[in-house]
């Protein structure tokens, strides 16, 4: 199969958002001040910064836990013909698309500064970290240091590019790679490590429990496009690159649902088969497809070129 490598199209860098004004001088350089100002802790409280860092529980899977380990569902054809391309008319893929090799370093060097940041801020509170406070968290980290030019370029291109050229059509959904989530809309939901929207989705999720019954649980919740950009980037090192197959069953940072209402849902002590079609064949599935209150986001053979996730609920 021939490669098509990402970031040679034109479209790849095209309206990079500025993050000049993030690089200017602070003369606050404690981190751990820094940490209660995002996260609304108060000051020099060692009991709630080791909370930071407080371990979910363990019937709690992480994305990356299961990043890699679930088959993709749905099938992009594709051809070893030496004249492929990519047709966007009609929205067939003939070949794979690829990060280009130039880009390798960045795109690893980012991934070690994110797992790093999310470290130092824990799990739950990375869910919702802002693209600003991220910059900042790692500049002011003398165990991160600040993100370069060029991973600071990387980062813009994989959230500004258009997926489409690799067969991914969902809607766009965040505009700004410093779109963030408003800490005082969203509530976090106990034993879980997860963050829901107040309203709507929080609302729906305890009546699915009232409804289900206690063996449901949230394994996704609020993700804001530092959180969305990890797990993507996770993904795409889990297929060597290939942002085809990633897009598959991870969206794009500025294309998930996740960052303004939808959320995941499991059972529990099902581990990583929540994230696989066998999840379908649970009691706490087929009592979900009893309910008139929820849609399900990702069905088969959907339009956006996702796999099947009977696990996520469509809010919006």
């Amino acid at each position: 199969m021939k490669r098509r490598d990402f970031l040679k199209s034109t479209t790849a860098f095209a309206s990079l958002f500025s993050t000049s004004t993030l690089f200017a001088n602070n003369s606050d350089n404690n981190f751990e001040k820094l940490l209660n100002e995002i996260f609304g802790l108060k000051e020099n409280s060692v009991e709630n910064y080791e909370k930071l860092n407080k371990i979910k529980d363990d019937y709690i899977l992480t994305e990356e836990e299961y990043i890699g380990e679930v088959k993709d569902s749905i099938i992009i054809e594709s051809k070893s013909d030496s004249k492929a391309s990519i047709i966007k008319e009609k929205k067939s893929i003939l070949e794979d698309v690829f990060i280009e090799e130039k880009f390798l370093s960045a795109f690893k060097s980012v991934r070690k500064k994110l797992n790093l940041v999310q470290s130092h801020v824990g799990y739950g509170n990375f869910n919702i970290l802002s693209f600003d406070e991220m910059i900042k968290i790692a500049k002011y980290s003398s165990q991160i240091g600040s993100f370069t030019k060029d991973e600071l370029a990387f980062l813009e291109s994989i959230f500004y590019y258009d997926p489409s050229i690799h067969g991914f059509y969902g809607k766009k959904i965040s505009l700004n790679i410093t779109d963030s989530i408003n800490k005082k809309e969203v509530v976090k939901i106990p034993y879980t490590g997860h963050y829901l929207f107040k309203g709507e989705p929080e609302k729906i999720y305890y009546q699915m429990v009232a409804d289900i019954g206690d063996s449901l649980t949230l394994t996704s919740g609020v993700r804001s496009i530092v959180k969305q950009t990890k797990l993507f980037l996770d993904k795409v090192q889990s297929v060597d690159g290939n942002l085809t197959d990633a897009s598959k069953s991870l969206a794009p940072p500025a294309y998930t649902y996740h960052s303004i209402a939808d959320f995941d849902v499991g059972k529990k002590g099902f581990g990583t088969a929540n994230f696989s079609s066998r999840f379908a064949l649970t009691d706490e599935f087929l009592k979900m497809r009893k309910l008139k209150y929820i849609d399900m986001r990702y069905t088969v053979n959907n339009k956006d070129g996702v796999r099947y996730e009977p696990w996520h609920v469509k809010i919006i």
